[in-house]
C-alpha cells in the first residue's frame, strides 16, 4: 500500500481551521433531502450502493450525507487535504484515481461494498472535464454488483471557485435541496459493456441536477 503524502505543520492547521469554519458554516444551511429514505432503511446485508456525486458539489453533499462511506480521492496532495476533511465527517479515503492507483482503488472499492460500506466517487474527478462520466464507478458497480445512486445538490447561494470543477461553497443560511436517485443495477454481461455505458450515466446525471433545480424552486414558492 502507498504511503499517503507528508503535510507539513502549516498545512496541519489550515487544515484544522477549515474544518471548524465548514462546521461552523455548515450548522446554518438549510437542507432538504429527497429519496433517501431508502437508503436509511435498508438492512444491515442489504445490497451497498456506489453514490456518483460530481466533483463541485463535493461540499455540501458530503456534508449532507455523513454516513460511513468509503470515497475515492486522487493519491496527490490536494487529495490527501480532502481525505483529512472528510475523516472529520464520518467517510474514510479510498486513496487513487483514474490518472493514478486506479486499479488498487477500484479493487479497495469492491471490498468496501462487500464488507457492507456505500462507496462515493465522483465521475468528473480528480481533474475534469466538469460534468463528465469517467467509466469507473461503472466499472466498480459491476464488478461488485452493486446498484448506482446519483446524489446531487442544489444551492441558492453559494460562492463558486473559478476552478476546473466550478467547486460550490453554500453561504450562510443558504438553501441546499439535495436529491437521491432511484438505485440502478448493472445487468450488463461484462465489465467493458458496463464501462460503456459513461454517457447513459452522464445523462442521467444532467437530468438529476435539472430535477433537483425543479424540486428547489417548488419549495422556495411553499
Amino acid at each position: 500500500m502507498t504511503s499517503p503524502p507528508t503535510i507539513d505543520v502549516r498545512t496541519r492547521v489550515a487544515i484544522r481551521l477549515g474544518t471548524w469554519v465548514l462546521y461552523a458554516l455548515g450548522a446554518t444551511w438549510r437542507v432538504t433531502v429527497h429519496g433517501r429514505q431508502a437508503l436509511l432503511n435498508r438492512a444491515p446485508e442489504a445490497s451497498r450502493v456506489v453514490l456518483t456525486l460530481w466533483h463541485g458539489q463535493m461540499l455540501p453533499l458530503l456534508w449532507a450525507h455523513r454516513q460511513p462511506t468509503g470515497v475515492m480521492i486522487s493519491e496527490h496532495k490536494d487529495g490527501e487535504i480532502i481525505a483529512r476533511i472528510i475523516e472529520t465527517f464520518g467517510f474514510f479515503g479510498v486513496r487513487g484515481s483514474s490518472s493514478r492507483g486506479g486499479t488498487r482503488a477500484l479493487l479497495e472499492g469492491v471490498q468496501v461494498l462487500r464488507h457492507g460500506a456505500d462507496m462515493a466517487i465522483t465521475p468528473d474527478g480528480p481533474r475534469g472535464p466538469r460534468y463528465s462520466f469517467a467509466p469507473g464507478a461503472l466499472v466498480l458497480a459491476h464488478r461488485a454488483s452493486a446498484p448506482i445512486v446519483s446524489l446531487v445538490a442544489h444551492v441558492d447561494r453559494k460562492w463558486q471557485l473559478r476552478s476546473w470543477d466550478g467547486f460550490e461553497i453554500p453561504k450562510p443560511f443558504a438553501r441546499v435541496t439535495i436529491e437521491y436517485g432511484e438505485p440502478v443495477m448493472l445487468a450488463d454481461p461484462d465489465v467493458r459493456t458496463a464501462a460503456a455505458r459513461t454517457d447513459e450515466f452522464g445523462r442521467r446525471m444532467h437530468e438529476a441536477l435539472a430535477r433537483v433545480a425543479a424540486l428547489a424552486g417548488e419549495s422556495a414558492r411553499t
